[in-house]
């Protein structure tokens, strides 16, 4: 196995808030692609009626996960939980205890690996 951790957030849009959540959708992920070279995949997926979202996200380790949380934390939750409510989140890998304390308000499930491989 190897060091990366990923996660899935299932996520409902708040009613009235389609406009605000696509422009904060945009901005979190052009500023995560140009500022986190550690995160290796960052998805946001919607159901066609544009109500549900599930965001995948993927880092190299823990550390390149706390960078991301760090920056969520400083300029993007108190926007992202406006728009957003979280209805499930599922933890992949083998996060370390200061990941796993800064996750802990979410309410994740965890799911260690147990076989097969990553390219």
């Amino acid at each position: 196995m190897n060091d990366a951790i990923a996660w899935r957030l299932d996520l409902k849009v708040r009613q009235g808030q389609a406009e605000t959540f696509r422009a904060l959708m945009a901005e979190m992920v052009a500023a995560t692609k140009a500022n986190e070279p550690g995160t290796v995949a960052y998805e946001w997926n919607l159901s066609p009626d544009g109500n549900v979202c599930h965001l995948y996200e993927r880092y190299t380790d823990s550390a390149a996960a706390m960078i991301h949380i760090g920056t969520f934390g400083a300029k993007y939750a108190e926007r992202f939980m406006a728009v957003l409510e979280p209805t499930g989140f599922t933890v992949y890998g083998s996060p370390n205890a200061e990941l796993k304390a800064a996750l802990a308000g979410f309410g994740p499930t965890y799911l260690e690996p147990a076989a097969g491989f990553s390219r």
